[in-house]
């Protein structure tokens, strides 16, 4: 069982995962469930390898080839870039813990190569879309909205939902704002509403 679970075939699969998982989580922090998954792959691969003996030539080229995948990311269309970024990880890994002889992979090239290219690509889909969305101005003119008073959906106070402008958005209050309470639009936090109550008595532009 031993001899299995130290098998550098599976070490390089759970250090795959790791780095798979921690971007991901990079990508879409909050859920723990991928901070989770990341932090047990990285325990049972540094386990692997303090057991097992590496090659730190080929760690050095695995961390340099984040730089080309970085760059293809940041950059649409750079392709030579992403191919130089998954050679790198294909090299890398498959001879990242040492054979019988230096120029050996104890990786299985042909598993190395399928899960670079898997990995590699996905992930600079991924990355991709994340940054594009992050990048992207918003359609809606937020500013338009200031002034306007809606309903509270929720009770809104840290977060809740707030209906104004024929849209439901997420919007913050420094005081507790009951639902179904009317809520005047003060400020923007991106595009996070802040809010404030309306008394009853008072009247405004409610869309």
């Amino acid at each position: 069982m031993l001899e299995t679970l130290l098998n550098p075939n599976f070490a390089y699969l759970f250090l795959v995962a790791g780095f798979f998982l921690a971007i991901l989580a990079m990508l879409a922090p909050g859920t723990g469930v991928l901070e989770i998954g990341a932090l047990f792959a990285f325990i049972f691969a540094g386990w692997a390898i303090y057991n097992l003996q590496i090659n730190y030539w080929a760690l050095v080229i695995l961390l340099l080839g984040v730089l080309p995948f970085l760059y293809a990311v940041r950059r649409s269309g750079q392709y030579i870039y992403l191919g130089l970024a998954i050679l790198a990880l294909v090299i890398g890994s498959a001879f990242l813990f040492r054979g019988q002889a230096w120029w050996q992979p104890a990786v299985n090239p042909v598993l190395a190569s399928i899960v670079s290219i898997l990995t590699g690509g996905f992930l600079w889909i991924i990355t991709r879309k994340t940054i594009e969305a992050s990048l992207s101005r918003p359609s809606h003119d937020l500013e338009a909205l200031l002034g306007l008073i809606g309903e509270a959906k929720t009770e809104i106070h840290e977060e809740g939902s707030l209906q104004v402008a024929g849209e439901l958005w997420s919007a913050t209050s420094q005081t507790p704002i009951p639902a179904g309470r009317r809520a005047r639009v003060v400020g923007r936090e991106g595009l996070m509403l802040q809010v404030e109550i309306v008394p009853e008595n008072k009247e405004g532009p409610e869309v």
